[in-house]
């Protein structure tokens, strides 16, 4: 989609060039554009959250490659940053809710970017699902109560309906409240890690050039643990594309969310490296952990460095850091469904696409809170939730890879020259297909079944989760795609917007083309 022509030699304020922008691109600013860049960091912030990629990974990560598993942490997140790199053209061109879907539909064609937001807006929901079931034992654990499976579930559901309820406030409440779990962040991860690392100390840092005889679950091989740690980690570096999610509810959006993306991702990943560190320096005993012994491994560290009376407030804090992250994330997914509702291609459009008085994505956040309460199903069988993790996982990947891939088809034919605030030029292409290599390859990883990342004795469905969950959410898609046909509309929406878009953009043709492809 080509850019606007330049509004004169006097610049408008943020708040009317971001109308007028999203006007150009065919959409009037129905949600409340109040947020600035360091509201931005913080949604992005709170998805990646440390302390929820901490917990997520930390034992899995340990488990199967003993301490040597941090290695995977800076190469997951070197990775990552290719990622980033080219979202932060894109975003900058196209500032919009909805990112994976609305990119790809100009970079490659309606049929194209739907399905990538078709696949993406899943992973997203499920994603929900996965944090709010792995918050309820923070929960129960606040109070010294033991879980049942129907009581876990039950929480968790809880837990997702609170967030529905706080982003229904709109983006300054939810703002309010993802603040809050940051400084709860920073209190369980920044302080408590250098504390752990200059003061509780129990080993050497040649800790993590051992792994303690861990690879013997993947067969006695060193690489193939290695391997399956690359799949876990990619888990702690996912969510700063949320950043893109209140595009349109940001401030000079185009400048801004690439900055956001970049300060979420980085500080998210300094601070996972630095928690993942002290805990197994602090830890007592790394060695019942790759045993299975511990299962909570942070929280020993922190008990055993602090006395037992740390018990409470850390679970406390915890807690909080993992609710502002189901909040924020709960808040992505509803704008990605809001995104695809507005132009009639998602199911009850016409429901799901309304806003409230207090300018939130209300349809979306009940649609997006519904479908993320089904997978809560799964958790009536203790083992089978993981295999929502491993789809969450896979599928999240995924969009990585179909958005990465559609900007570098698109540069290469020509179609596509980055005209937003952020312009890479050679650099960019060089970048984007490192980005289409390492997402190509996390999505292989991560779909890879493996019996080591399932509980003892699990079914073979859940070895098989990646691969089957991503299979079944792109069937569900290619079905929906031929039945309903949503690129139809969008070409003649396409179509029906081009001769006025071409008035404002003059000799930038390309892009358009790729739209109504």
């Amino acid at each position: 989609m080509p850019e606007p022509s330049s509004a004169g030699p006097v610049a408008a304020a943020p708040e009317d060039s971001d109308a007028a922008r999203l006007n150009d691109l065919g959409y009037s600013q129905e949600l409340s554009r109040s947020l600035g860049v360091l509201g931005n960091i913080a949604m992005g912030f709170a998805v990646v959250s440390p302390v929820v990629a901490l917990y997520a990974v930390s034992m899995v990560g340990t488990t199967i490659a003993g301490p040597a598993w941090v290695w995977a942490l800076p190469i997951v997140l070197l990775g990552q940053c290719l990622v980033v790199n080219v979202y932060s053209e894109l975003a900058s061109q196209w500032p919009l809710a909805g990112g994976p879907y609305q990119w790809g539909r100009r970079l490659l064609g309606p049929s194209f970017g739907w399905m990538s937001g078709w696949v993406w807006q899943f992973a997203v929901m499920f994603g929900n699902t996965t944090v709010a079931y792995l918050a309820a034992p923070w929960v129960f654990a606040l109070f010294g109560a033991v879980p049942s499976p129907g009581a876990m579930v039950a929480v968790a559901a809880a837990i997702l309906l609170g967030c529905m309820l706080v982003n229904a406030y709109g983006i300054r409440i939810l703002s309010w409240f993802v603040s809050l779990g940051i400084a709860a962040e920073a209190i369980a991860s920044v302080l408590v890690g250098f504390t752990l690392l200059l003061f509780f100390r129990e080993h050497g840092f040649s800790l993590f050039t051992e792994t303690l005889g861990a690879e013997q679950l993947s067969g006695g091989s060193t690489v193939t643990a290695f391997l399956a740690v690359l799949a876990v980690a990619g888990w702690g570096f996912i969510g700063f594309d949320a950043c893109v999610s209140t595009a349109e509810e940001t401030k000079d959006a185009g400048r801004q969310v690439p900055r956001a993306m970049w300060w979420a991702l980085l500080s998210v990943g300094l601070v996972v490296m630095l928690n993942a560190m002290a805990v197994a320096l602090a830890h007592p005993s790394p060695a019942a952990v790759v045993a299975g012994e511990d299962l909570d491994p942070v929280t020993t560290a922190v008990t055993t460095a602090f006395g037992s009376w740390s018990d409470k407030p850390f679970v406390a804090v915890v807690l909080v850091g993992f609710l502002a992250c189901a909040m924020a994330s709960q808040g992505g997914a509803a704008r990605g469904v809001y995104s695809l509702a507005r132009d009639g291609v998602f199911p009850f459009s016409s429901q799901v696409r309304k806003v409230n008085r207090r300018q939130a994505p209300i349809g979306g956040l009940i649609a997006s809170t519904a479908v993320s309460c089904s997978g809560l199903l799964l958790g009536l069988n203790a083992t089978a939730i993981g295999s929502l993790i491993a789809f969450g996982t896979a599928a999240t990947f995924l969009p990585f890879f179909l958005v990465s891939l559609a900007a570098l088809i698109a540069r290469l034919r020509g179609t596509w020259v980055p005209s937003g605030h952020v312009r890479l030029g050679r650099k960019g292409t060089f970048l984007n297909v490192l980005a289409v290599l390492w997402t190509a390859f996390e999505v292989a990883n991560v779909c890879w079944p493996r019996a080591v990342l399932a509980p003892p004795g699990a079914p073979w469905y859940q070895v098989w989760a990646g691969l089957l969950g991503t299979g079944v959410v792109i069937t569900a898609g290619l079905v929906y795609l031929l039945v309903k046909k949503p690129q139809r509309r969008l070409r003649e929406a396409a179509a029906a917007a081009e001769p006025a878009a071409a008035a404002a953009a003059g000799d930038r043709p390309g892009a358009l083309a790729a739209e109504s492809s």
